[in-house]
């Protein structure tokens, strides 16, 4: 794993697989099955799956409940699912104290079209990615492939400081704008939330879902972005001491972001 630091031009941690996250093959199982009957349906159809964005649904209430919806006049702009870690320290002197987040790292591919066609996928996704390694066994810096998908890199999803998470959505293929941003609203994952691999590979049973987010952008952002949420969380929550852990240490973990422009 990264030596944990926060810095705007991160290095991209290399994720190792880790296969702790009960029922993986399951899911594993489900996303493929799901795929077949989403490719057999389209057969059946005349029409074509769409990639309207449009068509795309913000998770209702019931499933959000303290996350307030998209400020009036937004549009969807993108959709991505996020892989990386979240990063803490700790005080290794004193094992009763808490971990302390100081951020995150993670690579963003584009969701766009599975949102607009197919909710029920997009749903699965950060469960299915989450035990696969984030590699195509290179020597590049980053990898731009999430297993077992085929995803296309969007971007990448860093901080500034402490309090400033930052994405970039401007690669080789689609500029879709840059925002550093606060945070605005936040949720417990929902009760029953899939926990997530080892910290640090380091033995621990895998942790709980790191909170549901609505995050606001702040003066200098590009592309018109407004909003992101990020929900569908798995894994990334620290253990609740830092008992046994290093003064620094990554969890795993994966997400869905909704990108929110001015219409």
């Amino acid at each position: 794993m990264a030596t944990v630091t926060v810095t705007a031009s991160p290095a991209y941690p290399e994720l190792t697989t880790n296969n702790a996250m009960p029922g993986v093959l399951d899911t594993v199982s489900d996303y493929f099955n799901l795929l077949a009957e989403k490719v057999q349906q389209t057969r059946q159809s005349a029409a074509a799956p769409s990639c309207d964005l449009s068509k795309a649904v913000f998770p209702s209430n019931s499933v959000t409940p303290s996350l307030p919806p998209p400020s009036a006049g937004l549009v969807l702009k993108h959709v991505a699912i996020g892989r990386g870690t979240q990063n803490y320290t700790c005080d290794v002197a004193n094992a009763t104290a808490a971990p302390v987040a100081v951020g995150a790292l993670a690579t963003l591919f584009n969701a766009s079209c599975i949102a607009a066609a197919y909710p029920d996928v997009l749903d699965l996704l950060p469960r299915v990615v989450l035990p696969f390694n984030l590699t195509d066994n290179d020597i590049t810096a980053f990898s731009t492939r999430l297993y077992p998908t085929n995803l296309e890199l969007s971007g990448h999803h860093y901080f500034e400081t402490t309090t400033t998470p930052f994405f970039n959505l401007d690669t080789p293929t689609a500029q879709i704008g840059e925002a550093p941003c606060a945070k605005n609203n936040t949720q417990s994952a929902p009760t029953g939330t899939v926990a997530g691999t080892d910290a640090d590979n380091r033995g621990q049973q895998g942790e709980a879902a790191v909170a549901w987010l609505k995050l606001v952008a702040k003066a200098g952002a590009t592309g018109g972005l407004q909003e992101v949420y990020r929900m569908q969380t798995v894994g990334g929550s620290a253990p609740a001491t830092c008992a046994g852990m290093p003064a620094a240490f990554t969890v795993q973990y994966a997400a869905q972001y909704w990108f929110y422009e001015t219409s």
